[in-house]
């Protein structure tokens, strides 16, 4: 299955307007671009306003699978322009069903590695004025996903995108976010996940002390 980029962009935190004239500075308002620089903080031209819930080394990219705009525009009969999601990438043959945490792939002349499923905030009902955009892409478990860099390098819109190496505890990306989500008091599940090293440090933070508490009630 080829990966193929839909769209590449980029873009620095601004003011964006939405409901009755309210405003909030936000960096999901990206641009296509032709090329960029990756870096171990994330392509160069590219930033977050919210650095306590975005960004860091291992939320350096994102990445959003272009075939739930299909679903989307067909559940909300609206049209969803590239990438409404904030993604850096939005990408073909990549979905969270396909992608492992720890899976290691190359972009360009670069290499990055997934650490973890997105966790969709507010920006995106703000941004599409949409109350239930939100809500579906967490009980679909389609919100996207972030990566590491492991090399940095330039990305071109037309760069290969290859798989290099598949983790070896296979849990993807749509099975972390049904735990995550949906079966908070999973300890099998969150213990499957914990066992990933590679996972974003974030989300071990918050796993440990979830299991922490599941294991406390037993």
């Amino acid at each position: 299955m080829t990966i193929a980029i839909k769209n590449f962009s980029i873009g620095l935190p601004k003011k964006m307007s939405y409901g009755k004239n309210e405003g909030m500075i936000t960096g999901i308002c990206k641009q296509a671009v032709e090329e960029a620089f990756l870096t171990k903080d994330g392509f160069r031209g590219d930033g977050v306003a919210d650095l306590k819930h975005h960004g860091g080394p291992d939320r350096a990219v994102c990445i959003y699978p272009y075939e739930h705009y299909s679903k989307w525009e067909s559940e909300f009969l609206v049209q969803f322009s590239l990438p409404t999601f904030g993604e850096n990438l939005t990408l073909t043959n990549m979905e969270e069903k396909d992608v492992c945490i720890g899976d290691v792939y190359r972009v360009g002349e670069a290499v990055i590695q997934i650490t973890q499923g997105r966790i969709p905030c507010s920006t995106i009902t703000n941004r599409t004025n949409n109350p239930f955009l939100l809500k579906l892409m967490v009980q679909t478990g389609f919100t996207g996903y972030l990566g590491r860099v492991l090399k940095e390098g330039v990305v071109r819109k037309d760069s290969i995108i290859s798989l290099e190496e598949r983790n070896p505890h296979q849990v993807s990306i749509l099975e972390a976010n049904e735990i995550y989500f949906k079966r908070p008091r999973d300890i099998e599940g969150i213990q499957k996940i914990l066992a990933v090293e590679e996972l974003a440090d974030e989300w071990k933070d918050m796993l440990n002390e979830r299991l922490t508490r599941l294991e406390a009630r037993h």
